[in-house]
């Protein structure tokens, strides 16, 4: 796993893990050169495999690079029994880049922020409240208000998300004037899930209903730039929100005069060139109170979704014969599904974490869940196509990355955002709700 060995400068303090050519985990602690990290001993870091409760697979698609990543903390911020788990779908020429950067920034922040809030007494909830009064309004919100630990953690990660953006503006060494990640994480801890939504990336949670059937439950929302609120904002800052007369279910932010780069989402880490109009990096955080019937929660970047249902992926993963297969199991679907759905497209990439809650391992009703899903989408021939065929799936994150590139800030001047990528000055884009 090339990833874990060339990231142990990042890393320092924290365990990483490896898979060995036999499958099997082989542990490796990093130095301890960083005194802020010295209490978090006993963390695993891993950007593959499976572990007790987790089961992690990312496939490349047929568009180029892998732009997806993905990453899982255990025994988060030297917390037992603590995960934190996310997946990040990169877009746009240097996609891959950022979505690898932020999978590397984020869960660091996390665990900055959060000492420093615990030795200052900081509390970010005025300020966390003024961007993202949406973030209580979703399922046990009543809960989630009167949640400490929620509270807490939602401040956390709001400025955690817009600190790491703020990381990725003044990076020099990585253009991400026209390139950006999603993100969709969740931490747990006890009977506490906290999710933060970051674009379209998704989460579903997995829970039995009255009579023990499977049920899932959208912990997410899909920030697409139509959504009501996010359109609201965007067209607040003159940036424009519409669908091309080709693919008219696909809503894109455009700049004000310029028609590009035609993002299909309305939050994301990056993509500089529209912080200005309206696309913003202040996650949703939602919080959910798990109960004994909660089995699993799948965290999916939008190659997953795009061609499988809710419904489709907590019945694959709970179909697994064992757990270690599950997030493979449901990429390998999620490929066949590709395939029959749009057989003129390109396959999408694809990443998932399944995240399980119990210690027992989970208990399938059927095998013959798995094998109707093959039926569905056996390996069919995918047609040959010419170069100019167009598409008529939609499924295209970015339509135009031709845009001139932003002028690069002297190392030892400090300029703002909007000077540094050559955009006017302005106050940053805030959620309307």
């Amino acid at each position: 796993m090339g990833a874990c060995c060339s990231s142990g400068e990042r890393f320092q303090g924290f365990t990483t893990v490896e898979e060995g050519h036999n499958g099997k985990e082989s542990w490796v602690e990093k130095g301890n050169d960083h005194v802020q990290n010295a209490d978090n001993f006993g963390v695993r870091v891993r950007f593959e495999g499976t572990s007790r409760f987790t089961s992690m697979f990312s496939q490349q698609g047929r568009k180029g690079i892998n732009q997806d990543a993905m990453t899982v903390w255990e025994n988060f911020n030297g917390e037992k029994d603590m995960h934190f788990c996310a997946v990040f779908d990169g877009h746009g020429p240097l996609g891959h880049r950022v979505a690898q950067q932020v999978r590397d920034m984020l869960p660091s922040k996390l665990c900055s922020i959060f000492k420093q809030s615990q030795v200052n007494g900081t509390n970010f909830n005025k300020e966390a409240d003024e961007k993202s009064k949406e973030n209580y309004e979703n399922v046990d919100c009543e809960d989630g208000q009167k949640n400490s630990f929620f509270s807490s953690w939602k401040d956390i990660l709001i400025k955690s998300f817009e600190e790491v953006d703020e990381d990725l503006c003044d990076d020099v060494a990585l253009d991400s004037y026209s390139s950006g990640s999603t993100t969709v994480a969740v931490l747990k801890q006890g009977d506490h899930l906290v999710i933060a939504n970051l674009g379209d990336s998704r989460a579903v949670l997995c829970t039995r209903g009255d009579t023990d059937q499977l049920v899932p439950v959208q912990l997410t929302e899909d920030l697409k730039p139509n959504l009501p609120n996010e359109a609201e904002r965007i067209k607040n800052c003159e940036g424009r929100v519409f669908a091309m007369d080709e693919e008219p279910d696909v809503y894109r932010i455009w700049m004000p005069e310029d028609n590009c780069p035609g993002l299909a989402m309305a939050r994301a880490f990056g993509d500089f060139c529209l912080k200005d109009f309206g696309l913003i990096s202040t996650p949703v955080v939602s919080y959910r109170k798990l109960t004994d019937n909660d089995e699993f929660v799948v965290l999916a970047t939008d190659g997953i979704w795009d061609v499988l249902s809710n419904e489709d992926v907590i019945t694959i993963v709970a179909s697994a014969r064992k757990r270690s297969i599950a997030a493979r199991l449901l990429v390998d679907c999620a490929v066949r599904a590709w395939r029959h759905k749009y057989p003129n497209s390109k396959v999408d990439d694809c990443a998932a974490i399944c995240l399980f809650l119990k210690n027992k391992p989970q208990l399938t009703k059927s095998m013959s869940e798995t094998s109707r899903f093959s039926n569905y989408y056996p390996e069919l021939p995918v047609p040959r196509q010419s170069k100019n065929l167009k598409t008529d799936d939609g499924l295209e994150t970015v339509l135009n990355c031709e845009i001139a590139p932003r002028p690069r800030a002297d190392d030892s001047t400090k300029i703002s955002r909007s000077v540094s990528h050559g955009l006017s000055r302005r106050k940053p884009a805030k959620d309307v709700r």
